[in-house]
């Protein structure tokens, strides 16, 4: 009877053993029924989204939230001012448009989004001045910092405004 016993211990264990391993060893895929957007790339069920894109699927484009009219104040190393920016869609869908930057009607730059920021990279923003910055979004708010300069004379400023 002991032996039976010994038996039938070492049965159900080599059972559990091998079914632990036979169940272990079948991982589903977890990206089976995912589909990823704009070329975004799937890995364990997640989308991981190229620059310019978010959201679960990759499906919304991180510039939409920038979009819009916003009226706020700006400081700078030289003075501060009061005024509304409008951000526009660029051609590009990844970068917008910043028009009125410095409150000058004739200043537009183009920042690339990512998530809730952007950067504005060194570029041409009216004849013969400059600018770079970087900026943020949160909700309806949004914060532009950025250094303007004419070959002669810097600004390094700071926009805040809301929708």
């Amino acid at each position: 009877m002991k032996n039976i016993k010994s038996i039938l211990l070492a049965s159900l264990l080599t059972v559990g053993t091998f079914a632990t391993v036979l169940f272990s060893s079948c991982d589903p895929d977890a990206c089976k029924d995912v589909i990823c957007a704009n070329g975004g790339a799937c890995t364990d069920g997640t989308c991981a989204c190229p620059a310019g894109y978010e959201g679960t699927l990759c499906e919304t484009l991180s510039r939409d939230k920038f979009l819009g009219v916003f009226t706020g104040t700006e400081t700078c190393t030289i003075g501060t001012d009061a005024y509304s920016i409008t951000c526009t869609a660029n051609s590009d869908k990844t970068k917008f448009n910043i028009q009125n930057l410095y409150n000058q009607s004739s200043v537009t730059a183009i920042a690339s989004a990512n998530g809730n920021a952007f950067t504005i990279p060194s570029q041409t923003v009216m004849a013969g001045t400059t600018g770079s910055g970087s900026g943020t979004i949160t909700g309806n708010s949004i914060t532009v910092t950025y250094t303007i300069t004419d070959g002669i004379n810097t600004n390094t400023c700071t926009f805040t405004g809301t929708k």
